[in-house]
C-alpha cells in the first residue's frame, strides 16, 4: 500500500484498507493532536483492529465471570491465563480464533492459527502439552464446504502433531450460516510450576529488544486487518502466513532452555497479529514504559521492504525477548544453539511512546496507551422471538414417525450428530 503524508484525510479506500472509519481517523488525530503519518496510520489501524482490539466484543467478553481462588493469571493480564492445579503447578490456557485466515487459505489459516496459540502458552514459560479446538463449518455436501472442512482439520492436525502435542479433544458443529465463512478457535494447554510463570512485560529502562526466530517477510501484512472486513473470501491470499512448525519447535525448546538456564530474560512476548506492533506495544503497555525500535536491525528475508511493512508483517515463528542491559549475548548464545537467528533491535525506555526508527530517521511515534487502548462499541440489543418460541415448545405434541427405522437412520446421518471419526482420525 501507498500512502502520501498529507494534512487532508486519506481516501475511502485507505482507510478500508488499514480497517478504520473515518471517525476513527479523526478521533486518531485528535490525540496525537495531528495527523497520523502512513506508518503510524497502519500501527493504529492494526492496533485499534476487532483482531487486537476487540473493540466490538471486548465489552460483552468483560461480563464473563474471570475471578475465582484458584486464578492465578486471569483474562487480559498476559499472553494467556494460568490456574492452580494444586502442589505448586499450573494449569496455562489460551482460546483464539483464526476465522478469517482459515475462510481463504483454510490449511495454511488453521495451522497458523495453532502455531500461534502455542506460542502464548511457551511464552509464559510453560510447556504445552494438549491441543483442542472448536469448529462450525457451513454444509459439508457441497464442494466449497468439504474443501474448507479438510483443509482446516489437516492443519490442525499437521501443526500440532509436528510440534509433539496432541489435539486431544473438540467439538464441530454444521450450519448453513456458516457456508463460506467457517469459525476456527484453537486452545492450547500447558503445564507449569507457579514458580516459573513469566511476564511479557517490558519494565526497566535501557533493558534490550532481541528478535528471534525466522526472518520478516511480506506474508500477512494487513493480517489482523482483514480479519475486520466481513468478506473473507473475497481478500488475496497475501494475507494469510505460512507455518513452519519445525521452525516453532526449536523455538520452544529455546526459550524454555533459555528460561530454565538464566535470569538474564525479563519478558516474552510471541509475534502474532500486526507482528512487530502489537509485540512491541503489549510489552510496553504491560510494563508501563516505552521502545525504540531499529528497524535496519531486523532481519529480513524480501529486500526493499518498508518500515510499515516491516512493522505490520505478520511473519510466523517470531519471538521478542526482554532481556536484561548488557546480557542479550547470553540469550542469543541458547538461541545460536539451536541455529536459531536473533538481533537486537531495540531497548526499552521511559518515554511511554513506540518510537520506530529506521537507519536513524523516524517512521512513527505514538503513545503506547493511545494503541493499546482501542476504541470499543456497544450496540442495541433484543431477544430473538425465535427463542421463546423455541422455548415454550411441546415436544409431546410431535406426531411420531410412520417409518420409525427410517426416521432414526435419516437421523443418525444428520451432520449435527454423525460421528466426528472421520474429522478425528
Amino acid at each position: 500500500m501507498t500512502l502520501t503524508p498529507t494534512h487532508e484525510p486519506p481516501s475511502d479506500e485507505v482507510l478500508r484498507e488499514v480497517a478504520l472509519t473515518r471517525d476513527e481517523y479523526h478521533f486518531a488525530a485528535d490525540l496525537l493532536d495531528r495527523p497520523p503519518n502512513p506508518v503510524e496510520l497502519g500501527i493504529i489501524g492494526g492496533m485499534w483492529s476487532e483482531h487486537c482490539g476487540y473493540k466490538h466484543s471486548r465489552p460483552l467478553l468483560g461480563r464473563l465471570p474471570s475471578e475465582g481462588p484458584h486464578v492465578l493469571i486471569g483474562p487480559g493480564e498476559e499472553n494467556a491465563g494460568a490456574v492452580d492445579i494444586g502442589h505448586g503447578l499450573a494449569i496455562v490456557m489460551k482460546v483464539e480464533s483464526h476465522n478469517h485466515p482459515s475462510a481463504v487459505e483454510p490449511f495454511q489459516g488453521a495451522a497458523t492459527g495453532v502455531g500461534g496459540i502455542l506460542r502464548d502458552i511457551f511464552t509464559m514459560g510453560a510447556r504445552p502439552i494438549a491441543l483442542l479446538d472448536s469448529l462450525r463449518f457451513g454444509p459439508l455436501d457441497d464442494r466449497r464446504g468439504r474443501f474448507l472442512a479438510n483443509g482446516i482439520v489437516g492443519g490442525i492436525g499437521w501443526y500440532g502433531n509436528c510440534m509433539g502435542v496432541p489435539t486431544v479433544g473438540g467439538e464441530v458443529q454444521v450450519s448453513a450460516s456458516y457456508r463460506g465463512n467457517p469459525l476456527v478457535n484453537a486452545m492450547c494447554v500447558g503445564l507449569i510450576e507457579h514458580s516459573q510463570l513469566t511476564s511479557a512485560a517490558a519494565s526497566g529502562a535501557g533493558n534490550e529488544l532481541i528478535l528471534v526466530g525466522a526472518d520478516t517477510g511480506r506474508d500477512g501484512i494487513h493480517g489482523a486487518t482483514f480479519a475486520s472486513v466481513d468478506d473473507p473470501e473475497a481478500s488475496h491470499r497475501g494475507v494469510v502466513q505460512v507455518g513452519n512448525p519445525f521452525m516453532e519447535k526449536l523455538l520452544l525448546e529455546a526459550c524454555l532452555e533459555v528460561l530454565q538456564t538464566t535470569d538474564a530474560i525479563l519478558g516474552l512476548q510471541d509475534l502474532g497479529a500486526t507482528g512487530l506492533t502489537s509485540s512491541s506495544v503489549e510489552s510496553a503497555g504491560r510494563g508501563g514504559t516505552g521502545v525504540v525500535l531499529h528497524l535496519e536491525h531486523v532481519a529480513r528475508r524480501a529486500s526493499g521492504m518498508t518500515p510499515y511493512e516491516v512493522m505490520l508483517s505478520e511473519s510466523q515463528e517470531r519471538m521478542l525477548v526482554v532481556a536484561a542491559r548488557g546480557r542479550a549475548h547470553e540469550v542469543q548464545r541458547v538461541f545460536d544453539k539451536w541455529g536459531l537467528h536473533s538481533d537486537v533491535i531495540g531497548e526499552v525506555t521511559e518515554t511511554g511512546l513506540l518510537d520506530v526508527r529506521d537507519n536513524g530517521q523516524s517512521a512513527a511515534s505514538l503513545p503506547i496507551t493511545m494503541l493499546t487502548d482501542a476504541p470499543t462499541y456497544t450496540y442495541p440489543v433484543e431477544r430473538p422471538a425465535y427463542l421463546d418460541e423455541v422455548g415454550s415448545l411441546d415436544l409431546q405434541d410431535l406426531p411420531e414417525p410412520n417409518d420409525p427405522t427410517s426416521a432414526f437412520l435419516q437421523h443418525l446421518a444428520s451432520p449435527h450428530i454423525a460421528s466426528r471419526r472421520p474429522l478425528s482420525r
